[in-house]
């Protein structure tokens, strides 16, 4: 996966009071800070407004009408404070700006506090937010309350606001694609289409005898079943003739015509027991292939542990996984292992993983198996209930502890402090068994953009 550049449109806000260098100063730095960053920026010429920036309300319009102008063209907005600036004036400009807004204030030097030299920013900073909050507009802040555009602490700003943009954006609309009926007993991944739809998220059901006849039309020897196979076994370091490779590469090929023909953004696949009746084979290193790619995949139907693991990908730019929150650790109560049989993204994992029988259905071909790298991670769950999507989140690491040899599957053992009262408060709000994992510390950026732009309720797991 790739992180994905992103464009910024910059607006600068102004009070008459103060020196106008402030702000010519301001547009060139933060153009700077977003480029230093990997992002682009779109500013409106200087000449539109006096200064180059916006104070009153006929500047903000001609500025909104810049912003409608470009829609399209730009993922967040940055307002920058090089004073205090006026609250609404940038009420006006922004209130239709439709993406994440971070609001930017520049701090005072001590030893530069007379009349021509001060700022003020610090005080306009509540100004703002709080003309923004009586209309509606939702913006997100970061600490410190002031920073300077070149200054590490604004680099980090930016690096997270890039991420809830991305979160923010990605899921405000998304398809994902639902292959199978859920299996009679796994009532713990029900789920309810209409309450995703009303958080816009379309999910596409298929069903899987539709899947197996178009897996059966495709020719073992059609050369794109041939290349997928090959691509298959050069990732998962498996023997030329390892059976039911050709059958897996078909599944890999019938899947991406599915992600093509409906644009999914994410799929929950009925893993088993049908592919291991009928076709003697389990459908994990397809699984681990696509999340690899990006494409969020979950086992088991599950539909809402993809809606996170989507989010988690967003999020960091790198893959997730879907995992069980399986075996107790001994008697360390802030320790678990996480498992699965073998959907687990490669990058995710330490080398020397291999393509071994399914231990847990009839020993069919095809778990990818092996040990989860050590990472600082975050984890999710994510249920709907009375029309309600809810999440839980936290943090914590793969310890790279040891696990029985004679364990089967993808395993890793998580330290997360508060175990023990977090798994309380999951089972008592109903939350799966499943958990979806991504890398790094992100839990503050989903925090984020699931309640200020997406509208998502957060349960509190302590």
């Amino acid at each position: 996966m790739e992180q994905k550049q992103l464009t910024f449109a910059l607006f600068f806000g102004n009070r008459f009071v103060f020196s106008p260098a402030f702000i010519k100063d301001a547009r060139r730095e933060l153009a700077e800070a977003v480029e230093k960053a990997g992002h682009a920026c779109l500013i409106a010429n200087e000449s539109m407004t006096r200064y180059g920036a916006v104070e009153t309300i006929q500047e903000a319009r001609l500025y909104a009408d810049w912003l409608a102008a470009n829609r399209g063209r730009y993922d967040g907005v940055i307002l920058c404070m090089p004073n205090f600036s006026d609250e609404t004036g940038a009420a006006v400009a922004l209130r239709d700006a439709g993406v994440p807004i971070l609001v930017q204030a520049y701090p005072d030097k001590l030893d530069k506090m007379d009349t021509a030299h001060r700022r003020d920013s610090f005080c306009g900073k509540f100004s703002i937010q709080d003309v923004f909050n009586q209309y509606k507009i939702p913006f997100t802040v970061f600490p410190p309350h002031c920073a300077h555009p070149l200054g590490p602490e604004f680099a980090r700003n930016l690096r997270d606001f890039a991420a809830v943009c991305r979160v923010a954006n990605g899921m405000k609309r998304f398809t994902l694609g639902a292959f199978g009926a859920r299996t009679t007993k796994f009532k713990t991944v029900r789920f309810d289409e209409t309450t995703l739809e009303k958080y816009g998220i379309t999910v596409e059901a298929f069903d899987l005898s539709e899947v197996f006849a178009r897996v059966d039309a495709l020719p073992d020897d059609a050369p794109e079943v041939v290349q997928k196979a090959d691509e298959l076994k050069a990732y998962v370091a498996c023997a030329p003739r390892t059976a039911g490779i050709r059958t897996l590469a078909k599944f890999a090929v019938i899947l991406d015509r599915y992600i093509g023909e409906y644009g999914l953004n994410a799929i929950a696949f009925r893993c088993w027991s049908e592919l291991g009746d009928r076709y003697g084979v389990s459908i994990c290193p397809v699984m681990s292939m696509l999340n690899e790619k990006g494409l969020a995949a979950s086992c088991e139907v599950d539909v809402c542990t993809a809606v996170g693991m989507y989010a988690l990908q967003l999020a960091t730019g790198k893959p997730a996984a879907c995992l069980d929150w399986n075996n107790n650790y001994g008697a360390d109560e802030n320790k678990c292992i996480l498992f699965h049989c073998g959907p687990v993204p490669k990058s995710l994992m330490k080398p020397g993983g291999s393509l071994v029988p399914n231990q847990l259905s009839g020993g069919n071909i095809g778990c990818y198996v092996g040990d989860i790298a050590e990472f600082t991670m975050t984890f999710s769950g994510c249920k709907t209930e009375n029309g309600v999507l809810s999440f839980y989140m936290g943090e914590g690491e793969i310890t790279g502890d040891p696990v029985d040899k004679a364990f089967f599957g993808a395993k890793g053992v998580a330290h997360i402090p508060n175990l023990s009262k977090k798994l309380i408060a999951m089972g008592r709000n109903s939350f799966r068994h499943h958990v979806a994992l991504g890398c790094g510390r992100v839990q503050d950026i989903l925090a984020e953009a699931f309640t200020t732009y997406l509208g998502y309720d957060i349960v509190d797991i302590g």
